[in-house]
């Protein structure tokens, strides 16, 4: 028996070819884990979704992964792979350090770079999940499967 939930984050991304201009960035992802017991021992799940990130990637589809580690490594750290529109394959890597002093801030904010096929760093992005407007929705998406 395994689990899954979905989850949404939004904010801006600047990429580094247009620096000071932000574009909004938004992701949507669904997180699976096939087995309890695995991701007891990992702490990872498997993440499918879309990513929008302005004016290179529109709607793209995503997948990748999550470690979910809050209270062992005070870490949430996603891997997200995409495509771009001029088909070029990108990755996003972002962490969430969590601490316990201030963890409203560091369970909801999500800092994260955008790397190219070759792994330069092509953008970063800050996102946050809306607590007050996508909580319950987020809440309710978790499901043992």
């Amino acid at each position: 028996m395994g689990f899954e939930f979905a989850e949404q984050m939004t904010g801006s991304i600047e990429w580094d070819d247009k620096p000071g201009v932000k574009y909004p960035f938004r992701f949507e992802v669904r997180a699976h884990a096939r087995s309890l017991r695995d991701h007891a021992m990992t702490g990872r799940a498997e993440l499918d979704g879309i990513v929008h990130a302005p004016p290179h990637v529109t709607a793209a589809e995503a997948t990748g992964t999550i470690l979910i580690r809050p209270i062992g490594g005070r870490v949430i750290r996603y891997e997200l792979a995409f495509r771009g529109a001029d088909g070029q394959r990108y990755e996003m890597h972002g962490q969430k350090d969590i601490s316990f002093r201030h963890p409203f801030r560091t369970f909801t904010e999500l800092p994260a770079e955008i790397l190219d096929e070759d792994g330069h760093r092509v953008a970063t992005c800050m996102t946050r999940f809306d607590l007050r407007h996508d909580g319950f929705t987020f809440l309710r998406s978790f499901r043992l499967v």
